[in-house]
């Protein structure tokens, strides 16, 4: 049976918003579960209903990025995906930095959308590619500067999924190839966030790479 994904959307442009759940709620594989024109209200979705996914406008009423901070804090497998028109490298970086895992500018093709929500559902990061390379390097040189100011030490296990995030596993086929559950995955991704100062799955991998070179992880 494929598995739905409950989703929700937050915007103020009421024709969009609109436009968006008629969409979604014609596609099998997702279930709207929840609508809001604010950032306060978006949260409280978040927090009340608890979606795989929240898609979400930057300019609406309320501190968008402090939202999202919450969301990645308080309900942390909530996936927060940025359906904006900024295009801005900026915008992009501070609301990865804030904790959403997908980034989409509202001039691309809807079916950008569509994947970068099976994207995030997968345990993903995805960024538009008018930006992607930017945000990359941005995310990669945030890393290196975390990577200076510590050295951390990985154990045998903690190298063994580094090694497979390496090679883009999901959770679940981390779980299969090292024979442990898919909920120990998740507390050892959530330790290695801790050890290498990440805030989400990208920047794991990207700090295991920065440490890889003389004077990062000890192993």
């Amino acid at each position: 049976m494929e598995y739905t994904a409950t989703i929700a959307f937050a915007d103020d442009h009421p024709v969009l918003l609109s436009g968006l759940i008629g969409l979604f709620g014609e596609i099998d594989s997702f279930e709207v579960v929840g609508n809001t024109g604010t950032a306060d209200g978006a949260l409280a979705i978040a927090l009340s209903k608890k979606p795989d996914v929240l898609v979400m406008d930057l300019s609406m009423p309320g501190d968008a990025f402090r939202c999202i901070g919450s969301i990645a804090t308080r309900v942390p497998d909530t996936k927060v995906v940025v359906f904006t028109a900024y295009s801005s490298v900026d915008a992009a970086l501070k609301a990865v930095d804030a904790g959403a895992t997908g980034f989409v500018l509202k001039g691309n093709p809807v079916t950008e959308l569509i994947d970068c929500i099976d994207a995030v559902v997968a345990g993903q990061m995805y960024i538009t590619p008018q930006l992607s390379a930017q945000v990359l390097n941005g995310l990669r040189e945030s890393v290196r500067r975390k990577a200076r100011e510590a050295q951390v030490r990985l154990t045998v296990r903690e190298k063994q999924i580094v090694g497979l995030l390496l090679q883009a596993r999901t959770n679940r086929e981390i779980a299969d190839e090292i024979g442990i559950t898919e909920r120990t995955v998740k507390h050892y991704m959530t330790g290695l966030m801790l050890k290498l100062k990440a805030r989400n799955r990208v920047e794991v991998v990207l700090a295991a790479k920065a440490h890889s070179a003389p004077e990062g992880v000890r192993t």
